[in-house]
């Protein structure tokens, strides 16, 4: 591979495929450098807008015979400086890559662009009794979800971005198009291309077409939220109701200082108290039945005031507050930036991973809400920091680590659902040992140039 080439001349040459949806504004490069993280802004050289897969192809191979890297880019919400253009080079935006391609209604699933946002799609599925549940609180691209392996508040349910993908359309390095599987709902085909791609961040390829698993509507839907003294009840009580098998879709826990946020950014009045959100789906007897079983389970830990929100609108309201507890933990500071990280533990092991992670964030003197899909042992903090104090990101970063630690000494992960991207390169080794050097070996035969979203999972991933 020779040098790279000038980006000015190969922005030329990408205005001949895709014509003025090859750009170099200033403003455009900066915008799709920066991300929800704290992570300094890391613009692209060159930003392409991408209508089909064929152009897609034709943008790869340029990039490949410039030794330029690629950076597929989905909506920016990424919290681990996932799609920041490391290494500058070449970023494929999807927002025109957005359809739907196909819906398969009595198969119950769906082929996509990668662009379409998840509200997108299910906006598109009105009218066909099924929906795609995966829900990371953000309006993620599907693209991007898939990259990241994302889950969310109904993965308990659910199951996450790898239990819903059935197939992908993937560029390689070198300007192949592979499908990497068919629609069957199984298949003992060869090796699981699908499960390779979700989650490895656009590093082995770029994904062009996703087909999804989609679920029916249900017949009923009832939410609540109950308050408890402590974490630890809470989590107890989540658990207590994951084991007696009540098919929950979606339990969620804010502790103390979450609770402070949300009631000031959402005009609501809860207890501010650690609490758990639930939702349950079915037919009207089914959710009547798990919503007492679970109220009964609650009382037993000490939980007060079970309170119902049955219409559509009293339940959007408390969603709603639910997937913007990133901007209600900015409000408890304003000004501050959020060090945003998560862990995933066993279950048994939750409680005491959460308590400890509370009582170290406390000890340190840090704002630090945490917000947890606790039905699958996954929790978030938001470490509130100046970010004109080098001290204040460097003592987050050393509670991160810390949090971190604690999850993989549990038998648990340094991330649940935000991926590696830049900020747990570090951990990854930590977790999974000699396991790294397999994914070295992956990544090298399908990107021996290292061109595909360098810098990210693996640190010195371009040559």
């Amino acid at each position: 591979m020779g040098p790279r080439v000038n980006s000015a001349a190969l922005a030329e040459r990408l205005e001949s495929v895709i014509g003025p949806r090859a750009t170099i504004a200033r403003g455009v490069l900066d915008q799709h450098g920066q991300s929800e993280s704290y992570y300094r802004a890391l613009p692209p050289d060159i930003v392409v807008y991408p209508e089909t897969t064929q152009e897609v192809v034709e943008i790869v191979k340029l990039c490949a015979g410039a030794n330029m890297p690629i950076v597929p880019f989905g909506a920016g919400t990424s919290l681990e400086g996932n799609a920041s253009a490391v290494a500058g080079g070449v970023c494929i935006d999807f927002a025109r890559m957005n359809k739907v391609l196909t819906v398969h209604d009595s198969d119950m699933n769906v082929v996509v662009q990668p662009g379409i946002t998840r509200k997108q799609l299910n906006a598109e599925l009105r009218g066909t009794g099924l929906f795609f549940p995966i829900d990371p609180g953000a309006n993620a691209s599907i693209g991007g979800m898939t990259s990241t392996r994302a889950s969310g508040t109904m993965a308990v349910r659910y199951g996450t971005m790898k239990d819903n993908v059935m197939a992908l359309e993937v560029v390689l390095a070198d300007g192949r198009v592979i499908r990497t599987a068919r629609r069957a709902r199984k298949s003992a085909a060869g090796y699981d291309l699908t499960r390779l791609f979700v989650g490895a961040e656009g590093t082995l390829g770029v994904i062009t077409e996703v087909a999804l698993k989609l679920h029916p509507l249900p017949q009923a839907i009832s939410a609540a939220v109950c308050s408890f003294d402590t974490l630890h009840n809470a989590v107890d009580t989540a658990i207590s109701i994951i084991q007696a098998a009540i098919p929950v879709a979606r339990v969620e826990l804010l502790d103390d200082v979450m609770m402070r946020g949300i009631n000031a950014y959402a005009k609501l009045g809860y207890r501010e108290a650690p609490t758990l959100f639930f939702e349950f789906h079915g037919s009207e007897s089914a959710v009547a039945e798990q919503a007492e079983l679970a109220e009964t389970i609650a009382a037993e830990h000490g939980g007060r005031g079970f309170a119902w929100a049955k219409a559509p609108e009293d339940r959007s309201r408390l969603w709603h507050a639910r997937d913007n507890t990133l901007y209600a933990g900015l409000g408890l500071r304003p000004g501050a930036r959020a060090v945003i990280t998560d862990v995933c533990v066993p279950i048994s092991r939750l409680a005491e991973c959460l308590t400890e992670t509370r009582r170290d964030a406390d000890e340190h003197g840090f704002t630090a809400p945490i917000v947890g899909h606790v039905g699958d042992g996954n929790f978030h903090m938001l470490i509130l920091v100046d970010p004109a104090r080098l001290e204040e990101i460097d003592g987050a970063k050393a509670l991160q680590a810390r949090m971190v630690a604690r999850a993989i000494a549990m038998d648990g992960t340094c991330t649940g659902e935000h991926g590696i991207g830049l900020g747990k390169i570090d951990y990854l080794t930590d977790e999974l040992g000699d396991a790294v050097d397999v994914m070295r070996s992956i990544k090298t035969a399908l990107d021996p140039h290292g061109l595909m979203n360098p810098g990210k999972i693996f640190a010195g991933a371009q040559k």
